[in-house]
């Protein structure tokens, strides 16, 4: 699906959830394309913003293009914060050390980009931050003196083959219960939904979905 495609696909989802058309965000994930390919798919539609998950990936193309809007989708090790100068939004903190390594370096660039906290998705040896420590870890994030703007999740993965009815049932009520921890939380803003599920997302809430895939196939 080309970008106007997914668009209106995301207009079509909002209005069948009972949404306000355009609450549900595009982040165009750009891993792995060159600013070529991002230009021809992407920003020939209009203004995006742009999901990096590679940090010096994202240091190169930020570095050509520090005009356009970046964020950082992956997960973050502390040798890697100095790369994530140009990003306005992290959208996988799962740990207070890594809000508290990018206040330090916010110091030094003049600027700090806002934060979403990545809720774990019930997966063994998956990232995220478990749910029953989310509300003290919001607490002791906020304390950097960051901004954390909402949550993200990410689908699981089944591993073993799973009927789709019942794959869509699973994400789907992860995806409703993120939304509902958020709306607890008083964080007004949802990163969920990838190329193969943001429809469950849109449906769920979600205000930011990321595509890549789609975008250039």
């Amino acid at each position: 699906m080309s970008l106007p495609e997914v668009v209106a696909h995301l207009r079509a989802l909002e209005q069948e959830a009972g949404r306000e058309a355009g609450s549900a965000k595009l982040v165009a994930v750009t891993k792995g394309q060159d600013l070529g390919s991002i230009e021809k798919h992407v920003l020939a539609h209009g203004t995006y913003p742009l999901g990096e998950g590679r940090a010096q990936e994202l240091r190169d193309k930020a570095a050509d293009r520090p005009d356009w809007e970046w964020h950082y989708i992956g997960a973050l090790q502390r040798n890697k914060i100095k790369y994530l100068r140009p990003v306005t939004l992290v959208h996988a903190i799962e740990a207070t050390w890594q809000a508290e390594a990018i206040a330090e370096a916010a110091q030094k660039w003049g600027h700090a980009p806002d934060l979403l906290l990545q809720l774990h998705n019930g997966e063994e040896q998956k990232h995220g931050i478990p749910a029953d420590e989310l509300a003290a870890t919001l607490a002791s994030v906020r304390e950097t003196g960051l901004t954390v703007r909402g949550l993200m999740v990410m689908a699981p993965d089944f591993g073993a083959p799973v009927e789709q009815t019942e794959a869509e049932s699973r994400i789907l009520r992860l995806f409703t219960d993120t939304a509902r921890r958020a709306h607890d939380l008083g964080l007004p803003e949802l990163s969920m939904g990838m190329s193969s599920d943001y429809p469950l997302a849109v449906r769920a809430g979600a205000t930011l979905v990321r595509v890549g895939r789609s975008l250039f196939t």
